[in-house]
């Protein structure tokens, strides 16, 4: 029977130096550490935001491997937190991602977090966990801000499905292709992009997507925060000149779902069609017309077409 970290005490905790952090002006003690990977989400703007748990966590870790150091430096001087950090991000993942498996094979605490935000959305955390976890380490979440999550809370669009596709290709033709992949998802729309493709991005958006609402979230937790609310038609036409900056979720509402329609209403569509058309054309007619099944129109067809022909 596997045992959590919450429930297992000291169990995995290894005697380590006092270490502390400062929130509000107040020195902390950090308690003990269980040894393992713990995945830390991290203020997506105001650093406010960040949990009491995950900077205890971060000031009892062994070490905190960050994609940007220097991005990461200001929030842990910010807490007064003194555990070294490691660069983890894709253009040197290959070669510091052994090194850390050694560490935590031998027992570390590694915390893992990305620029801001929860990790391993949108950067190469994924991998670490994947190999950690088949070598036998406990990975642990530590929860937080997610710049995903805030966007689609206040774009007051469907929060009952949604899809997260990350970062769209850079290049135009790709990101169509990809959009046009996107397109009959029956789920909200949850996007990353940056501020200099915004503007290209939406006008592909709109040219495949048509005029759906959709929601510009921008600079989400900080001074500049801005929400942009209409259908990407008219977002693609206002975003098409002039400088855009920050940090930049896109949220763009699912397809809209055909009506349904009556069994009987259903019937005399495809009497008309059969009195026009062959029953294989006119399933494929009735199908565009409707959005129901094909194969529920055709096996409707079947029973119909002896009563069209009387």
């Amino acid at each position: 029977m596997s045992t959590s970290p919450h429930s297992a005490g000291t169990a995995g905790v290894r005697e380590r130096a006092v270490r502390q952090y400062v929130i509000n002006g107040q020195s902390a003690v950090a308690p003990p550490l269980a040894a393992g990977l713990h995945l830390v989400a991290t203020p997506i703007g105001n650093l406010d935001d960040i949990t009491v748990r995950a900077l205890a966590v971060l000031a009892a870790a062994d070490l905190i491997a960050c994609e940007d150091t220097r991005r990461s430096r200001k929030l842990v001087d910010h807490y007064g937190i003194a555990t070294p950090l490691t660069p983890y991000h894709e253009h040197n993942a290959n070669v510091a991602r052994p090194k850390l498996l050694a560490r935590l094979a031998e027992g570390a605490a590694i915390a893992l977090i990305s620029d801001a935000g929860t990790p391993l959305l949108s950067d190469p955390g994924y991998k670490l966990v994947h190999a950690a976890t088949r070598s036998g380490v406990v990975v642990t979440a530590v929860p937080g801000p997610s710049a995903a999550l805030a966007a689609l809370t206040v774009s007051a669009l469907p929060t009952n499905r949604f899809f997260f596709e990350g970062f769209l290709p850079a290049k135009s033709a790709g990101r169509r292709s990809r959009i046009t992949s996107l397109k009959d998802i029956p789920a909200t729309l949850v996007l990353f992009e940056t501020a200099p493709r915004l503007g290209a991005a939406l006008a592909d958006l709109a040219a495949v997507l048509g005029a759906r609402e959709a929601a510009i979230c921008r600079e989400l937790t900080k001074m500049h925060e801005e929400v942009r609310r209409a259908d990407l038609v008219a977002l693609a036409r206002e975003y098409a000149t002039g400088e855009v900056r920050g940090e930049i979720v896109l949220v763009i509402a699912p397809p809209q779902r055909p009506e349904e329609i009556s069994s009987e209403e259903l019937d005399a569509l495809i009497r008309d069609a059969l009195n026009r058309l062959a029953l294989k054309e006119a399933v494929v007619e009735i199908a565009a017309m409707t959005g129901a099944p094909r194969r529920t129109i055709y096996q409707r067809a079947l029973k119909l077409t002896g009563e069209v022909k009387a």
